[in-house]
């Protein structure tokens, strides 16, 4: 950062992604990433980010985006999970390029990437 300039894009940047996340309180859908130490040492955080900007990205309505703490699968991390009403799909081992697929075929397509899903893993 070079001046005040890139600190106030910065800012305005992080600030979209908030409100992204927080104006979609009435979602019916919620994405919450797994940010506890064990999330963020493996890199929880391109996680959040990716899925905020794919999200908007894509002009996707009705999803919220959040962070938790530990969801209990350290060895799994990153973690991500979607709650839809009474259903949880929890996807692991995510990177960016996984969470792209899952904005586009799960959240806007309604099909769950279960390559990426905990059962698949476990196979």
């Amino acid at each position: 950062m070079k001046s005040l300039q890139e600190l106030q894009a910065i800012r305005d940047k992080m600030k979209a992604n908030i409100s992204t996340t927080r104006d979609n309180a009435d979602a019916k859908v919620r994405v919450v990433v797994g940010m506890a130490t064990c999330g963020i040492a493996a890199g929880a955080r391109p996680i959040l980010n990716a899925f905020n900007e794919e999200i908007a990205k894509r002009n996707v309505e009705g999803v919220m985006v959040g962070q938790t703490g530990c969801i209990g699968i350290c060895q799994y991390e990153p973690v991500a999970e979607i709650f839809e009403g009474d259903t949880k799909t929890t996807y692991v081992k995510l990177t960016p390029e996984k969470v792209e697929r899952i904005v586009v075929e799960h959240l806007i397509g309604k099909t769950p990437v279960t390559e990426f899903t905990i059962g698949a893993i476990q196979k």
